[in-house]
């Protein structure tokens, strides 16, 4: 068991900032819902990150469960929070004040975060319940799972991903006389796209962030911002459920890279695109506001995942009005992911029954009441099917899935158990690398590499 102890000062402060916490945690009890007399006393308590309409909305599934074990009842409770950094920093809180829930959803920029110090690892559980769990396995690709491993334990099952993929707007390439590229394109492909489009539509636009910021255009040049290797363990895991796949014990990112060449070529080439009008400076935050922009006709490219579908269609844009490719190839094709999944508090006095929980709600049953429209992409292969996408989805929206198998390298994003000061070390210099010239370039990375060291070494301390 880990105690509040044990937590470092930058994994509870570097989230969010110093500011709020104390408020936070007086907060708690009327933020969750936990103040109302009588809720929440003998039940399982499941956090998410959302509003109480979030919460609602997951209730269903909770109800499904509860039909099964009437012995166990299941307190849906929701957080919100401005992202996942705010998110987790909230949680360190809870931890701190020691009212945390029994299961977190969380998502890979947690995932280490909860297994190094909150989480509790599943293993045995699987193990004992292999024959149950074998349906899972068998539709969930392997890459999933192993983003969930660390250090050769399984914390989380993944129950949705979503890897970055490249939105094309067709009414813009249209009205430009260019055509849909084919999945083998290229960068130099890619460039010329958006030359085509300059002048009408902001040929490509991004975010500053982890997830579709620049991380993606480092993978496809085969490289990273941190030093990626994979941790020894899991063998018995893997014989059980995949014969036959040599996979590893989860990834671990222990040092900085960002001086690397090819990390500064990335950098370069996304600088002469903003030079040149074919992209923007990359925003920061979420992509929730280019839904309207992509859906006008205002914005010819961006990457994003599965998860758009929905939003685009809710902002009135039509499936033939767009589509999805793969990331262009660079050096490889190598895309990035992220994922998500319950995991199971350390502290908790509950764990057979959080286990129930997840074993549950990975269930094909559960899993099709907790995706019923295309808002994300589900990591079981068979539901992500016509039934989902029809109407709704672009042509090919099979390549949300396919990526994973097309592309086997493909894998998660860069979210060490320090993610939030990773994050935001890279965000930081992103920043200034893109906002001046060639030598502000090298200026960034340099200035990258020591915030990197830095994190890494407060770590070690």
């Amino acid at each position: 068991m880990t105690s509040s102890s044990n937590l470092t000062r930058r994994a509870l402060l570097g989230a969010a900032g110093v500011a709020g916490i104390a408020g936070t945690a007086a907060a708690w009890p009327r933020l969750t819902g936990t103040d109302i007399p009588g809720r929440g006393e003998d039940a399982l308590t499941v956090l998410i990150l959302g509003t109480a309409q979030d919460a609602a909305g997951r209730q269903v599934i909770a109800d499904a469960f509860m039909e099964e074990h009437p012995d166990i009842p299941v307190l849906i409770q929701s957080v919100q929070a401005t992202d996942w950094g705010d998110f987790f920093a909230k949680i360190l809180t809870m931890v701190a004040s020691g009212t945390e829930p029994d299961i977190i959803y969380t998502a890979t920029e947690g995932a280490q975060l909860f297994a190094e110090r909150l989480a509790l690892p599943l293993d045995e559980y699987v193990a004992r319940d292999a024959e149950a769990m074998r349906d899972y396995f068998e539709d969930v690709h392997p890459s999933l799972i192993e983003a969930f491993m660390y250090k050769g334990e399984l914390f989380q099952l993944p129950l949705d991903f979503n890897a970055a993929n490249m939105y094309l707007n067709l009414d813009v390439i249209e009205r430009n006389g260019l055509e849909m590229p084919g999945e083998d394109w290229s960068r130099d492909d890619f460039t010329e796209l958006l030359r085509g489009m300059k002048g009408d539509a902001t040929p490509y636009y991004w975010t500053n962030r982890l997830f579709g910021g620049v991380v993606p255009w480092l993978y496809v040049n085969d490289t990273s911002f941190l030093v990626e290797e994979r941790a020894d363990g899991g063998q018995e895991f893997w014989s059980t459920f995949y014969p036959g796949q040599e996979r590893s014990g989860g990834y671990l990112w222990q040092a900085s890279n960002a001086t690397d060449d090819r990390v500064h070529e990335t950098f370069e080439y996304m600088r002469q695109l903003i030079q040149e009008g074919l992209a923007v400076r990359p925003e920061e935050g979420g992509g929730n506001t280019l839904v309207g922009l992509f859906a006008s006709g205002r914005i010819g490219s961006t990457p994003a995942g599965g998860y758009w579908v929905q939003g685009l269609a809710e902002g009135g844009m039509q499936p033939d009005q767009y589509d999805v490719q793969f990331f262009p190839r660079w050096r490889t094709q190598r895309h990035q992911f992220g994922g998500a999944g319950y995991a199971v508090m350390r502290t908790t006095q509950k764990a057979d029954q959080a286990w129930e929980w997840i074993k549950f709600t990975a269930s094909k049953q559960a899993m099709e009441l907790a995706f019923p429209t295309p808002a994300t992409t589900p990591t079981r292969r068979s539901m992500v099917n016509d039934n989902l996408y029809t109407g709704i989805g672009p042509e090919h929206w099979s390549r949300f899935y396919e990526t994973l198998d097309r592309f086997p390298s493909t894998g998660p994003i860069p979210a060490p158990p320090q993610q939030a000061a990773v994050e935001t070390a890279l965000i930081r210099n992103v920043s200034t690398a893109l906002s001046g010239g060639p030598d502000q370039v090298a200026r960034s990375l340099e200035s990258l590499d020591r915030d990197l060291r830095d994190v890494f070494a407060e770590e070690e301390a």
